[in-house]
């Protein structure tokens, strides 16, 4: 019998694969942080022995979520400023809070604090645009989740950058600074049409075909945004966008929430990606991204929470929730997007639109054993026909009780074994008092 660092026994196992399958009485297998075998419980124990081994009998093990758009450093802010038009609540609130508050402290705490959040909901990695990135990366050091994050550019002075050239130089840093990081890549987080000139764009584009890296920008997040840019340039932003030669496979659109036929048709078509943030949008009236009809042309759809001022959590269970019933409600089709479409939203698919689904977002042998346990043995989950509508419809971020990413375990029965649980919640308190004062 062979040795292994780690054996995971499951009532069910949902791997993420094109049959759709939801395997009984499975084992998951790993070493080295990787699976190396996925089969019947019997056969892993005739098989191998673990270091380590859990057994759960009412569980459901599955790839951990992907959370594909995050302002994570934000947490700091939630609830500061709710119930206001997008502009309003930017213009007004946040854009100066931020230039009040913004630092290289402020990020890493509010990143420390959206992490352990993320982490105790059952996300393994998470795609982050924000200030001070740096900041972000060592929370992400230390505390074990995977992610992606954003070589900001905007065309606004912060306290992290002065102007686009400072954005694009630091961004490079980031980048140099953690290209051999096994959990941390990098991506240009361009910020909107509105806030990056065309010369820049033009720069992303060439240095993200260089260095072989996605770019996430926001795009048609609201009616007004597209108005403008037509009112100063005669064209809708996602026209002008393909007219600069951005749509390709390496874009990942954010909010996406106003678009023609034509625009759809020029997704597919380019092999664009989409980040759904079905409950942001929803807070702010953004307006409904047609991902039904996205998804019938062969649209590559993922899932995000956006920040935590603007949602306000971070909880992926209870967006792949909205995700499905509000395109059913905008399609007016009750079949418009299953339960196992909307999983594959918050799993695979937000891997593929990193280029990581070859290391996480599925169970399967070669991958990085990125992977939650999910509890359905309380009452809110019985009795269990469907599995995967389960998961989608009748589960909460409070029925993950242990997370594993590259196989080490960062949630051990509801308790995080990374990152400081009570200091957390202290320093969180700190500063929510000075910015309350402020």
């Amino acid at each position: 019998m062979k040795n292994v660092d780690l054996i995971i026994h499951a009532r069910w196992v949902v791997p993420i694969d094109a049959k759709k399958s939801v395997l009984e009485h499975h084992s998951v297998v790993i070493d080295d942080g990787k699976i190396i075998a996925l089969l019947p419980q019997q056969k892993a124990k005739s098989k191998y022995t673990a270091t380590n081994t859990h057994s759960y009998e009412q569980h459901c093990i599955m790839p951990g979520l992907i959370n594909n758009h995050t302002h994570a450093a934000m947490s700091l802010l939630r609830g500061l400023a709710d119930d206001l038009p997008l502009m309003t609540w930017l213009n007004d609130h946040i854009w100066p809070a931020e230039k009040r508050w913004i630092s290289d402290a402020f990020v890493e705490a509010g990143s420390e604090l959206a992490v352990a959040e993320m982490i105790r909901g059952g996300t393994t990695c998470f795609n982050d645009m924000y200030f001070f990135p740096e900041a972000t990366a060592r929370v992400v050091d230390r505390s074990g989740i995977r992610a992606s994050l954003g070589m900001t550019v905007i065309d606004i002075p912060s306290a992290w950058a002065a102007n686009l050239e400072e954005c694009l130089y630091k961004g490079q840093q980031l980048h140099d600074h953690n290209r051999h990081h096994s959990r941390i890549s990098t991506h240009y987080a361009a910020h909107a049409p509105y806030t990056v000139p065309d010369k820049a764009i033009e720069k992303i584009i060439m240095n993200a075909e260089e260095l072989d890296i996605a770019i996430t920008m926001h795009i048609h997040e609201t009616a007004g945004e597209i108005a403008q840019n037509v009112e100063h340039s005669g064209i809708r932003p996602l026209e002008r966008l393909k007219v600069l030669g951005m749509l390709s496979p390496r874009l990942i659109a954010v909010h996406m929430t106003q678009l023609t036929e034509q625009e759809i048709d020029w997704c597919a078509e380019a092999g664009v990606h989409i980040a759904h943030c079905p409950e942001s949008n929803l807070k702010l009236a953004s307006g409904f991204c047609p991902i039904a009809k996205l998804n019938q042309q062969g649209v590559n759809i993922t899932l995000g929470t956006d920040g935590a001022a603007s949602n306000n959590d971070l909880d992926m269970f209870s967006e792949m929730r909205q995700a499905a019933l509000l395109a059913k409600a905008v399609a007016q089709d009750a079949s418009a997007i299953p339960a196992h479409t909307a999983l594959e939203m918050a799993t695979i698919n937000g891997a593929k639109s990193l280029g990581l689904d070859n290391i996480t977002g599925s169970l399967k042998k070669g991958n990085a054993a990125d992977i939650i346990a999910v509890d359905l043995s309380n009452i809110e989950s019985q009795p269990c026909y469907d599995i995967v509508s389960q998961l989608v419809y009748a589960t909460g971020r409070n029925q993950v009780t242990d997370v594993w990413v590259d196989g080490k375990q960062l949630l051990k029965e509801r308790q995080l074994t990374t990152l400081n649980q009570t200091k957390i919640i202290q320093h969180t308190q700190q500063w929510a008092e000075k910015i309350k004062g402020s």
